[in-house]
């Protein structure tokens, strides 16, 4: 439902009762800790919220990175109206009210409304449909935020008339000073509970916390409202006291977004590469963060004709014998034929000849005439075949020394077409050897 962004009854609850992460929410940019590449003083972004000139922007990053933050530096920086819409729970009739009451504001008392809306990911197409055309006029000013990629999410004509500013996961530096900052805070923060934090304790919530600022600043406020005090009055936070409080780390993995595309890249030009350590640890981070491993295995299987092919033909065998492998005994301990399989064909030599040959074949059956089948390569088995010439001329190889001998298999016209060059690495090259040998290719 729409509502105010800022009221005071709710600034009051959470700087009182609120979580932690909530009440250390920055309200100025000089209190903003990370994302330098779009605040810092010279950056645009700055210098928009600073002059009270925000146009239509969408911010897009992992959680606790400092998208709502930032909306809401931009709501205590502004002179214009500032209304807040969630993705989740608001519709197209709460669209056109804010879009009614924008238009109206603007046209009696000059005065701009900036909607923001947060996860606009969310917003079907006709919810975004319904925002387009009070963009597109000015009416309204968007600022949307997403943990999805808004090419993938958002409605490209929302895409296009915005300015697209990516954060990044939190350095583990930023993360540090964050968590000091809140420890230090008496008012909004956990000065009063007079809390010490060893540095590997510091450290571990800082890297576990994988750049989320929220996920951070929770684990740290768990820690220090269950730890009792010493006998000197104070509350010393841990290394071990830090592990209990963030355990598992939370990766930021959207199997259905640009995340899931991005490591699955990663993965496979890791095996491309010939990196498999590298190869590890982009599957490791999918199979942790719940990938279907299947995907994996799928992904693992193509590798193997269009990255190693005949350089070493047995790499297709290991792939699918370690996509059957899981199929048979299941996770957690198919990881370990998987690991054979990335490691089996990193290791490998490679080569893509088979992958552009069949490329190349497909392009001219795609874009040239396609070739008839010439008569001494048809069949001939059914009656009166033989009467029409099919077959005649054929060469039946195995009758011939080498079982090989010289004749034209291509459509006729396309004699001299080629689209096979096989490589000088691992088994392809005997491939080539034995092909130069028959003069075929």
């Amino acid at each position: 439902m729409q509502q105010d962004f800022f009221t005071q009854n709710l600034n009051d609850n959470l700087k009182s009762s609120g979580p932690l992460a909530s009440r250390m929410r920055p309200e100025t940019l000089e209190d903003f800790y990370g994302q330098e590449h779009i605040v810092d003083k010279n950056k645009l972004l700055y210098r928009m919220i600073k002059a009270d000139r925000v146009t239509s922007i969408i911010l897009y990053g992992p959680p606790g990175t400092g998208k709502t933050t930032l909306a809401r530096i931009i709501a205590n920086s502004t002179k214009s109206n500032f209304v807040q819409l969630n993705a989740v729970t608001s519709g197209v009739k709460d669209i056109r009210s804010v879009v009614e009451k924008a238009k109206e504001d603007l046209g009696m008392y000059g005065i701009k409304t900036i909607l923001f809306i947060d996860e606009i990911h969310r917003f079907n197409k006709s919810q975004q449909d319904a925002l387009l055309p009070s963009v597109e006029e000015g009416s309204i000013v968007l600022v949307g935020a997403t943990t999805e990629n808004p090419y993938f999410e958002v409605n490209a004509p929302l895409v296009s008339r915005s300015r697209i500013f990516k954060l990044n996961r939190l350095e583990n530096e930023a993360v540090k000073m964050i968590l000091k900052r809140a420890l230090a805070d008496e008012t909004k923060g956990l000065g009063g509970y007079k809390a010490v934090i060893d540095e590997k304790a510091l450290d571990h919530f800082s890297q576990v916390s994988n750049g989320d600022a929220r996920n951070a600043l929770n684990a740290l406020e768990l820690a220090v409202l269950t730890t009792e005090e010493s006998n000197d009055g104070i509350v010393h936070i841990d290394l071990e006291t830090a592990q209990e409080c963030i355990q598992k780390r939370a990766i930021q993995y959207d199997k259905d977004g640009d995340n899931h595309y991005d490591n699955a890249s990663a993965f496979i030009k890791s095996i491309r590469g010939s990196d498999p350590d590298a190869a590890l640890y982009w599957m490791a981070k999918m199979l942790w963060a719940g990938e279907d491993p299947k995907f994996i295995a799928r992904r693992i299987i193509i590798s193997a004709s269009e990255d190693i092919g005949n350089a070493d033909p047995n790499a297709l065998n290991i792939a699918v014998s370690a996509f059957r492998a899981l199929e048979i005994i299941g996770m957690p301990e198919a990881r370990i034929n998987l690991s054979q399989a990335v490691t089996y064909l990193a290791g490998a030599p490679k080569s893509n000849a088979s992958y552009m040959a069949i490329n190349r074949a497909l392009s001219d059956i795609q874009n040239k005439r396609t070739g008839d089948v010439p008569n001494h390569l048809k069949d001939s088995h059914y009656k009166g075949a033989k009467d029409l010439g099919h077959g005649k001329g054929y060469n039946y190889p195995h009758e011939y020394e080498n079982h090989y001998i010289e004749q034209n298999y291509m459509p006729i016209g396309m004699e001299d077409v080629r689209y096979y060059y096989p490589t000088d690495l691992g088994y392809e090259k005997k491939i080539k050897e034995y092909l130069e040998q028959t003069k075929l290719k």
